[in-house]
């Protein structure tokens, strides 16, 4: 799924629209009435580690939360209009392990209930298009090249558009903010993020750990652990308080580096990632971990580069 770096891209995208007023809408989404965006004006846009939260209102008032009271209205009218329709969500319970974030945001989501607040979590490929729609580059397993379907389509009075594909939405009444944990944030708090990397878990557990390293991935992950030469699997607790200060400071200055090459069209080209040598031309090994019970990455790294801790 999209890291940090490509949803403040997504953020970016969607900036230019703030202020302008939805005239039409479309897409797939079951997830959401599309149809409770028609009108509203599009107040603000926020992006915290790897969510995207975009804030409606009335076009009459654009200073009041007025859409979640015409998100309410429409909702408690097709109670009574229409008969309940099947296959309903299902609230999911929370997950035991804190570092799967979206069941994390899909808990507080459903618990504020409806709000002016429209959140967005991205899934494999997911991604925002301004002004223009993805189009299919291969063919898919039946051999169409059927351009990709978004899940929602906001047309503005302006003429431009904006197209969200592969994303889970959610109204809520505020952003799940806590910038102190958000990798690209200029209030960060690197003491708090050290004193978690220093508990005696596997390493590549806690960095994907969204309570202190919000929009730190997969990806993101595995390079800054060949950076900066630590096996996945050691034990936060074994490695020595330099080794943990250069760990986050890979973590941030990649981070960093990576969403500046998105802004400029830039791909992003992993030492480690996906490879089957590492720079240096050792063999990569890879494996799939993930605390007990909760959620496993796939990870890759170089025995030589990054030897064991025991």
């Amino acid at each position: 799924m999209p890291e940090g770096p490509s949803v403040r891209k997504f953020q970016l995208l969607t900036s230019p629209f703030v202020g302008q007023v939805v005239a039409k809408v479309g897409g797939s989404s079951r997830k959401i009435n599309v149809h409770d965006l028609n009108a509203l004006r599009l107040q603000d846009s926020q992006v915290h580690g790897k969510n995207l939260y975009l804030a409606f209102v009335a076009a009459e008032d654009p200073s009041g939360p007025t859409a979640e009271e015409t998100v309410l209205q429409k909702e408690a009218a097709a109670v009574v209009c229409s008969p309940v329709q099947g296959g309903q969500e299902q609230v999911c319970a929370p997950h035991p392990h804190p570092q799967d974030e979206e069941l994390q945001e899909l808990q507080h989501s459903r618990s504020e209930g409806p709000g002016h607040w429209l959140r967005f979590h991205f899934g494999l490929f997911g991604s925002v298009r301004a002004n223009e729609f993805s189009r299919a580059n291969r063919a898919n397993k039946r051999g169409d090249w059927k351009d990709p379907v978004p899940r929602l389509i906001l047309h503005f009075e302006s003429g431009g558009f904006l197209a969200f594909y592969n994303c889970r939405m959610h109204w809520c009444s505020s952003p799940r903010a806590d910038p102190a944990s958000d990798i690209l944030s200029v209030e960060f708090h690197r003491g708090r993020a050290l004193d978690a990397l220093r508990v005696p878990n596997p390493i590549c557990y806690t960095l994907l750990d969204q309570r202190y390293f919000s929009g730190l991935g997969n990806i993101i992950k595995n390079e800054i652990l060949y950076l900066a030469k630590i096996h996945p699997l050691t034990q936060g607790s074994l490695l020595a308080p330099s080794d943990l200060e250069h760990l986050l400071d890979c973590a941030l200055q990649f981070s960093s580096d990576w969403l500046h090459h998105k802004l400029r069209g830039q791909g992003l080209h992993p030492q480690i990632y996906q490879r089957e040598q590492c720079p240096l031309g050792h063999p990569v090994m890879k494996g799939t971990f993930g605390p007990l019970g909760g959620l496993k990455r796939l990870t890759w790294w170089c025995p030589q580069c990054q030897p064991e801790v025991l």
